[in-house]
């Protein structure tokens, strides 16, 4: 037990030690510590200026009357004090001296010695790489340091207490062991040393379990061994310890439990029989095979589920599935395992091995497992014939028999089972059927393998009806087919092929030959399998071909000839003369016909078609007919002066122009118009005419009308005289231009109209009775039986007197009725003379 005084002691020598340097407040000459030991305090100065010498002071502080003075010149610049006292505080005075004995400066510093050296009891080694030191305790000592030299080499450690372990050393090797106690103040000198010498290595084992009932351990060589002892017992404690001395570096346990947890310890020891270090190993026994391995096939997944009794100290198992080259594993902790992507049509041989961390058991003896057949391939469907198809395909291993399904889009579904590689089938135009295949055997069915869609062709269209349209188009209309995506017509006749497409049930070949036989067939045609090539046909034959027109001929005045061209065998041609005055038609087998009682002045549109049992063609193209305008009906001749007469008519149908004409031994008078009336000129008094005109039509067309004879008024007398006969009669005297003629006389005055007419052949009249003192207007005119007087005859003013007895005579005054003409415009008026 530490005193309290010693406790104080210790702590002024520890704060004196945290101030080893004291600098001169005055001077600055310092003065440091820079070794220690038990006995001895090592010093250093720097140089002081103007001192000679250098005197140092060392007086414990606990201790009374202990103290020790040491002189330095003045090139000694460090110095040692020894013969001190361990364990022990000093209060240090160091001066600088000049050559007179003066102080020049000085300084104090506190250091303590370090605690005693320590003395080894004893030193020995246990362990392969450490040495244990054990020593009594010295006063002061806050640690130690303990050293293990080897050569040159050395090793050390700091410890608080004895006993200490030097660690990190080499198996076999002798050592020197030193010891140093350590405080605040330092180390001191080491200890006395003793000699140790470390232990054998102990040998690092490599342990293995060869198999379930034995462990194999070996090692190497261990540096200075003379032998080696193992020992090995169960780690559970159960049975006996097995022990085994040898010189060998290896050695084997056998007739060991299988799957058991052993420990093994093994040293080596020297040739005096210490033991080096021990090694302890911990060993299991590999297990024993799996018994009772049951194999179950899932056929659905192609799996198979293993199983077994569980081996003792077995921690996993593995499964293997092998067949040929291909091998298929599976692992597991438990006493069960499933074996996937096993083949189809394969066999397997499987066999369960037990591992544990020592190693595996033996395979178990396999067991076969056979798959389930594999889907069948190279799967053909064909129909040998109509109404029959034929499923074949090629055998696959381990299928013992098959079977074939085949279902119809109608729902109906029918099988086949066969040990051979071929079945057959009835089938339908027109469906499609879904057929797989499949294998068997003990293990089950195979797989689903493909599946195919067989579509038979579609069936040949019914209630086929073909019908000419037109010269050049037959429609075609049939009863919808099951199965068919496509239906094609196809007209063969007059030396091509003509073809239509659609999904219609209809179809209309538009560029046929007219007037000519077809054979119509209607395909179904489907997708996947074309079409039945064997479907009747049906004969249609097109319409006749249109007539061409070539010329239409004037018979007569309403008698027209049509003649045509055309190709066709047989066949019936109507012409068509359409127009506003309506229709007219005529009927020819051959290439004429004619068209009778065409109204005159009218315009027709001519078109021809031939009619067959087939149809009737197209209308040829329309040829234009005009008739020659009608003649007037009504013809009216007046006759307005002696020498002009006019003429009108009627307005003639399609007439644009007329010519009228009358003419006479005597001469001709002619008159080209638009209109319907003419003056003519030159006309001959007296005369018979004939008369003709010619209407005329826009293009030309002209008809020429005869009407009834005209005769001109008989000509005037001329020489016309008054005589008075009495008081109240006066005889009017003229010649006559024919003695056959009668004429007229009329007087016409203020007081009275007078008329006379004399007997056949007379040229004078005589009027009786006549009141004087008036002007009479006198006109003598031929006088007919065919119509009225004449009106234009030349007239004479008279005027008769009442004085003497005798008339007095006018003088005759001539002129021309004064009845204004019409102004006809557009009129050509000619006169020839003969």
């Amino acid at each position: 037990m530490r005193t309290a005084k010693s406790k104080s002691l210790i702590f002024i020598g520890l704060l004196f030690n945290c101030l080893e340097v004291i600098f001169s407040a005055n001077t600055g000459f310092s003065v440091s510590i820079y070794d220690v030991t038990s006995r001895s305090i090592c010093l250093r100065w720097p140089k002081f200026s103007g001192a000679s010498s250098y005197r140092v002071t060392a007086t414990a502080v606990n201790t009374v009357g202990h103290s020790l003075l040491a002189h330095f010149s003045d090139v000694t610049l460090k110095g040692s004090l020894t013969s001190l006292i361990p364990n022990t505080i000093y209060a240090i005075l160091a001066e600088a001296i000049d050559k007179n004995g003066i102080i020049l400066a000085e300084t104090q510093i506190m250091q303590s010695t370090a605690p005693d050296i320590p003395v080894i009891d004893q030193a020995y080694s246990k362990v392969s790489n450490s040495i244990t030191v054990e020593w009594r305790a010295v006063p002061g000592a806050t640690s130690y340091l303990l050293t293990a030299q080897d050569g040159d080499s050395f090793i050390e450690i700091v410890v608080t207490k004895s006993p200490g372990t030097v660690m990190g050393l080499k198996p076999a090797t002798l050592y020197r062991i030193t010891i140093r106690s350590i405080n605040s103040g330092g180390k001191s000198q080491p200890s006395p040393f003793r000699k140790a010498k470390t232990v054998l290595a102990a040998p690092v084992l490599s342990v293995s379990s060869p198999s379930c009932d034995s462990i194999a351990v070996s090692w190497k060589a261990v540096y200075l061994a003379a032998g080696f002892s193992v020992f090995l017992m169960r780690s559970d404690g159960l049975g006996r310890m097995l022990k085994e001395n040898t010189t060998n570096t290896s050695l084997i346990f056998t007739n060991l439990d299988p799957g058991t947890l052993y420990t093994i310890k093994a040293y080596a020891w020297n040739v005096n029989g210490i033991p080096g270090d021990d090694f302890t190993y911990n060993q299991r026994t590999s297990p024993n095979a799996p018994a009772d391995v049951q194999v179950a096939f899932n056929r659905g997944a192609l799996r198979a589920i293993v199983s077994w009794m569980p081996a003792e100290g077995a921690l996993s198992y593995s499964v293997t599935a092998s067949s040929g080259l291909l091998k298929l594993k599976c692992n597991t902790s438990s006493a069960s395992c499933v074996v996937s992507s096993l083949q189809c049509g394969s066999e397997y041989y499987v066999s369960v091995t037990a591992y544990n961390d020592a190693g595996s058991s033996k395979p178990t003896d396999a067991v076969s497992l056979k798959t389930i057949p594999c889907a069948p391939v190279n799967i053909s469907i064909e129909e040998d014939e109509p109404g029959h198809l034929l499923v074949s395909w090629s055998s696959v291993n381990f299928g013992h028999y098959y079977m074939v399904f085949v279902k119809s889009d109608d729902g109906l579904e029918v099988h086949c089972n066969t040990s051979h590689t071929q079945c057959h089938f009835q089938s339908d135009c027109g469906f499609t059927y879904v057929i797989s295949v499949f294998a068997y055997n003990k293990a089950g069915q195979s797989p689903l393998g493909d599946v195919f869609n067989y579509t038979t062709a579609p069936c040949c269209p019914s209630d086929l009806r073909a019908a000419a349209v037109s010269s050049h188009a037959v429609q075609v209309t049939w009863a919808a087919v099951r199965g068919a995506e496509l239906y094609q017509t196809r007209a063969a006749g007059g030396g091509g092929l003509e073809l239509c497409n659609g999904t219609a049930t209809a179809c209309t070949l538009s560029a046929l030959r007219c007037d000519t036989r077809y054979d119509v067939t209607v395909y179904a045609f489907s997708e996947a399998r074309g079409s039945n090539m064997s479907c009747a046909s049906k004969a249609v034959a097109t319409a006749p071909c249109s007539p061409e027109i070539k010329n239409i001929s004037k018979e007569a005045r309403s008698v027209v000839s049509v003649h045509w061209q055309s190709n066709n065998e047989e066949a019936t041609y109507i012409v068509t003369a359409r127009g506003e005055a309506g229709l007219w038609h005529c009927t020819s087998s051959g290439t004429s016909c004619t068209l009778i009682n065409l109204p005159c002045g009218s315009t027709f549109s001519v078109s021809a078609i031939a009619r067959s049992p087939a149809g009737q063609s197209l209308p040829s193209y329309s040829v234009p007919l005009e008739t020659a305008p009608c003649c007037p009906s009504d013809l009216i001749l007046t006759q307005v002066t002696q020498s002009v007469t006019n003429i009108s008519w009627s307005v003639g149908m399609g007439a644009q122009t007329y010519v009228t004409t009358l003419e006479s031994p005597k001469g001709q008078a002619k008159c080209h118009t638009l209109q319907n009336y003419c003056l003519l000129g030159c006309i001959t008094c007296g005369t018979n005419y004939t008369v003709s005109l010619k209407a005329i039509s826009e293009t030309g067309l002209t008809s020429s009308c005869t009407y009834q004879g005209y005769s001109s008024s008989a000509c005037c007398p001329s020489g016309v005289k008054l005589y008075r006969l009495g008081n109240n009669g006066i005889r009017v005297y003229w010649q006559a231009s024919d003695e056959k003629i009668n004429y007229s006389t009329d007087l016409h005055g203020s007081k009275g109209n007078f008329t006379c007419s004399p007997s056949s052949g007379l040229s004078h009249c005589d009027i009786t009775e006549i009141p004087c003192g008036d002007v009479y207007t006198v006109v003598v005119s031929p006088v007919t039986d065919k119509g009225p007087k004449l009106t234009f005859c030349p007239k004479k003013l008279y005027s008769v007197t009442c004085s003497g007895s005798s008339v007095g005579m006018g003088k005759s005054t001539q002129y021309i009725h004064s009845k204004s003409m019409p102004l006809v415009t557009n009129m050509l008026v000619s006169c020839n003379s003969k």
